[in-house]
């Protein structure tokens, strides 16, 4: 089949969950003999014109970060017209807006929603509502919609009436990494500090961590990992409330062998989100074998299936609970800090989402997806 991505930012550079699942659909298909084109934002970087057998076509867009995703998909969108695809398949709620010009040409066309985004708290007023627009137009005109979670599916059907497939984001399997980077730039040693890594955004709930860290009995450093530039009123309030404690320490954004070396030496990665899609940087922690706590919110809890420890969404001082009971168990590195959980069956828990979220998998479903139109 020949394939085509709208919606991301830019692949290879893995800057959010919609740039990964992109790049390893992409790669994946084009190793089964597939063809696909990448419809990258243009940058102003030098222009990349193939990764790993994916076609990428950069878009070019003005220079307005607001309306960089409205006029990169449009002109994504009008492109594709000219080109013979079997499918074009587009990403996030507010790219979907240009989905049915598209369809009225005939394109078979598959939209992927990652998360409700009009919930954000970054939008508001027009954006709010263009992005509320493309998910009517994906739930109205698209030959296909898959959703991340049984939460949203629900949405969509007590919504909009509309039939969707649910396909998880993937997951793999990591060998931990010995502390070198970390160790001398941040004087970590492992199982020394507990971990945030995540978009430094109201949503993701960082600001309950810093409250709940502030009041734990604890020598482990908090460090929040997540770019800090440019910094939002969020980011600033959050600096703000960390001041005062030294053991609190933002490294910006890390890729590469220092987010391996922070996945595999932490303490514990905690999530302590109020709104999610399908957070990928929770299943890259259970690749790396890394003990997880997450807000009870339905995407974190069922995407874990059982795995790790959730504490009450929007309460500090729930987080700041189970964290001491952490903190203060013993035989931490044998168990999941709950009562009559081995070591045993912690591992038959991984081994099943390791599993369940394979990428070849869920490339599979999504080419047997496209089979059907």
């Amino acid at each position: 089949m020949k394939i085509a991505m709208i919606g991301h930012k830019r692949i290879p550079t893995r800057s959010g969950g919609i740039e990964v699942v992109v790049e390893e659909l992409s790669t994946r298909m084009v190793n089964l003999g597939h063809e696909v084109d990448a419809y990258n934002r243009h940058s102003g970087e030098e222009k990349l014109k193939d990764y790993k057998g994916v076609r990428i076509i950069e878009i070019p867009t003005f220079n307005v970060p607001a309306l960089h995703a409205m006029l990169s998909s449009f002109f994504a969108t009008v492109r594709c017209l000219f080109t013979k695809y079997d499918v074009v398949h587009y990403h996030a709620e507010g790219p979907c807006a240009m989905l049915p010009i598209a369809r009225l040409f005939g394109k078979k066309t598959v939209a992927t929603i990652h998360g409700l985004d009009w919930q954000r708290s970054k939008w508001g007023g027009f954006a709010t509502k263009y992005i509320k627009f493309g998910e009517k137009m994906a739930a109205k005109h698209a030959d296909k919609v898959i959703v991340l979670s049984k939460n949203v599916q629900k949405y969509f059907k007590d919504t909009y009436d509309r039939d969707t497939v649910l396909i998880p984001n993937g997951i793999y399997k990591v060998d931990p990494v010995a502390p070198d980077i970390i160790k001398s730039k941040y004087g970590l040693n492992g199982n020394d500090y507990i971990l945030f890594l995540a978009r430094l955004t109201p949503e993701k709930g960082l600001h309950y961590l810093i409250d709940a860290y502030k009041k734990l009995k604890t020598d482990k450093k908090l460090i929040i990992a997540g770019g800090t530039e440019p910094e939002t009123e969020y980011i600033a309030s959050v600096k703000e409330q960390a001041k005062g404690c030294d053991n609190i320490i933002f490294t910006g954004f890390v890729s590469g062998q220092t987010l391996a070396e922070l996945f595999s030496n932490c303490f514990v990665y905690v999530l302590p989100s109020d709104i999610e899609g399908m957070p990928l940087s929770l299943l890259e922690a259970v690749g790396y074998d890394t003990k997880v706590i997450v807000s009870d919110i339905p995407e974190n809890v069922d995407c874990l299936d059982g795995y790790g420890n959730s504490f009450e969404h929007s309460n500090s001082e729930s987080l700041r609970q189970l964290l001491q009971n952490c903190i203060d168990c013993e035989e931490l590195r044998d168990c999941d800090f709950k009562e009559n959980e081995t070591a045993e069956s912690i591992r038959e828990k991984r081994a099943g989402l390791l599993e369940k979220y394979d990428w070849d998998n869920i490339t599979d479903q999504t080419l047997e997806l496209y089979k059907t139109l």
